[in-house]
């Protein structure tokens, strides 16, 4: 049977940092390397790959993964990052020199499927993220997973404080969530919403401020074309 083989593209913003993951990835043989200048490639291989399609070696595709090699998550990094996740085409592997707690959740809400530290990215251990990565699994160090386990208790915590709000997932977004932004969508407002949904409209306002808040929307209309663009209505 063909090797099962993953379309990796990489994303740098200088070339020491891409050259140091194509060297480590270059020899591996379940990995093809492609350029990533124009999206083309990327988008070719994606359609190949949903039709069960196979590459040109003969190695059946699997799937395509970004890799990302970042020294500090600021806007720029985190701008690309949308960019990549946008329309599923690609899951990501983040390389990271740091990451703090608010960083994390944000690559994380993002769909971040891989996060590696620089220091650890050994070529096997890369290679294992990508794999990872390619069959919609996660990868993070043990530190990191420990700290997204106290970023939930604590985003539990703070939920359990505001009964009005009711129950919230850590990611993505709670029924009544989903009930508020559609009807939003429709063109309701407040009152309107929640006559509709036989709310409180102070409970309205708490829904959406504790959504805003949570996945960082900066208003309304942010909030509904994430909610469109993630599937909820």
């Amino acid at each position: 049977m063909p090797d099962t083989r993953v379309t990796v593209t990489v994303h740098a913003t200088d070339p020491l940092s891409r050259a140091g993951v194509v060297s480590h990835l270059q020899h591996q043989p379940t990995v093809e390397l492609v350029q990533n200048q124009t999206g083309t490639a990327v988008r070719e291989r994606t359609e190949q790959t949903e039709r069960g399609g196979a590459n040109e070696d003969g190695g059946e595709a699997v799937g395509t993964v970004a890799i990302m090699p970042i020294d500090r998550f600021d806007d720029l990094a985190a701008a690309e990052l949308r960019r990549l996740i946008r329309g599923g085409e690609q899951r990501v592997v983040l390389i990271a020199r740091d990451l703090r707690e608010p960083e994390l959740m944000t690559a994380v809400e993002y769909g971040v499927r891989a996060i590696l530290w620089r220091h650890q990215a050994t070529p096997q251990r890369l290679l294992r993220a990508v794999q990872s990565a390619a069959r919609g699994e996660g990868d993070l160090p043990p530190d990191l997973i420990s700290t997204l386990l106290t970023q939930v208790g604590q985003l539990r915590r703070s939920v359990t404080a505001s009964p009005s709000v009711g129950f919230v997932p850590t990611l993505g977004m709670a029924p009544r969530e989903v009930d508020v932004l559609r009807l939003i969508a429709e063109g309701l407002d407040t009152r309107q919403i929640s006559e509709k949904l036989a709310y409180s409209e102070r409970t309205v306002k708490n829904i959406l401020h504790a959504l805003m808040t949570r996945l960082q929307l900066h208003n309304r209309a942010h909030a509904v074309a994430y909610a469109l663009r993630e599937g909820y209505i």
